[in-house]
């Protein structure tokens, strides 16, 4: 009998060919009437933001579910080698080494000083770098109802060098002279990479055996995209990229010891003039500039960790001269070490509580 009443109505509708005029595009009316809608405005919608803007509704997930898996402000590693931000306020500028990586933002904008050079980026663009670079950065744009929301993916070399291969890209040289860090327009296909990998960190098990899988297929989306010949810094081949990777290497493991440009350029079988211009080419600073930053950050470090006067922080970091390096701490930080150090136990005292 429900079905013969369907029918009924049916054949009275189709008696008056206006009726469908009279069929209100809502979900309600299909009970009403028994017919679906012949119009679904959400679905309508939906279908034209993602022609307008094909990454929106991506970029909406990203931020959503970057903000739910990080409920607190600060920067959390959900996964190893993978690390969600968040930040309700502006805040920075931040001193910190940023090991090789790619960088997205879902929501906010940040800007990065590496050196002499600046880099802004948003959600529109991402950011690889290729070395472990002390770096400074500012979240630029953060509320409380828009936090600043982002993901960084720490990229392994021997994966990119295995990608290289799979790839046939063995015989391409990368540019030696090449920045190690840059900013980059992002596509939709390496959003979807990066959003299925965010997806997966919410499950373990899942990420255990698939995040491998989507990790490949970001590097080798990276490596056809704008930023491949900087990604091939990663790789274990030749060139003076390497070279230069080996030399930051050897300054980190004796950044408190006096550096002498030719001890540097003498293994790497380069001249002086050489080694110091790629090394400026790839870093955006002088060997001397690299070397200060890391004595600067590790000081500030012992400084608020360990509770040492900027004495005893400057003597373990290689300072021999109290003043010089009061001086080089203020240019680097805004403010002498005792005020600057103070400032930071405040904030830190401010957060726990």
């Amino acid at each position: 009998m429900p079905a013969q009443s369907y029918w009924a109505r049916l054949a009275r509708r189709m008696d008056d060919s206006l009726s469908f005029l009279n069929n209100p595009p809502n979900e309600a009316n299909r009970g009403r009437n028994g017919l679906k809608p012949l119009y679904d405005a959400k679905a309508s919608d939906r279908l034209i933001a993602k022609k307008a803007n094909p990454m929106r509704l991506p970029q909406d997930e990203l931020a959503a579910r970057i903000s739910d898996a990080v409920p607190h402000d600060g920067v959390f590693e959900v996964q190893p080698g993978l690390h969600f931000g968040k930040f309700s306020h502006p805040i920075g500028p931040v001193y910190a080494s940023l090991a090789p990586s790619l960088c997205l933002i879902a929501q906010g904008v940040k800007d990065i000083v590496v050196g002499s050079d600046s880099f802004r980026y948003d959600p529109a663009h991402y950011v690889i770098t290729t070395l472990d670079l002390p770096v400074s950065a500012t979240v630029v744009d953060a509320s409380p109802e828009r936090p600043y929301l982002s993901v960084r993916l720490e990229l392994d070399s021997s994966m990119v060098t295995s990608m290289m291969v799979e790839s046939g890209d063995v015989l391409r040289t990368g540019d030696g002279s090449v920045t190690a860090v840059d900013v980059s327009p992002l596509d939709a296909d390496l959003l979807d990479a990066c959003l299925r990998l965010v997806r997966l960190s919410a499950v373990p098990n899942e990420y255990r055996v698939l995040a491998p899988l989507v990790t490949r297929e970001i590097v080798y989306r990276l490596l056809i995209g704008d930023q491949g010949h900087r990604l091939r810094h990663l790789a274990r081949f030749g060139g003076q990229a390497h070279r230069i990777a080996r030399a930051i290497e050897t300054i980190r493991e004796n950044f408190d010891k006096p550096l002498r440009i030719e001890d540097m350029a003498r293994p790497l079988h380069m001249s002086v003039s050489g080694f110091h211009a790629h090394f400026k080419a790839v870093t955006a600073m002088s060997p001397l500039q690299f070397q200060k930053q890391l004595r600067l950050q590790e000081a500030r470090r012992l400084m608020v960790s360990e509770q040492l006067d900027a004495g005893q922080a400057g003597l373990r970091v290689g300072y021999d001269d109290a003043s010089q390096f009061s001086r080089e701490y203020k240019r680097q930080f805004g403010e002498p070490p005792s005020r600057d150090v103070g400032r930071l136990l405040t904030l830190s005292e401010i957060s726990a509580g």
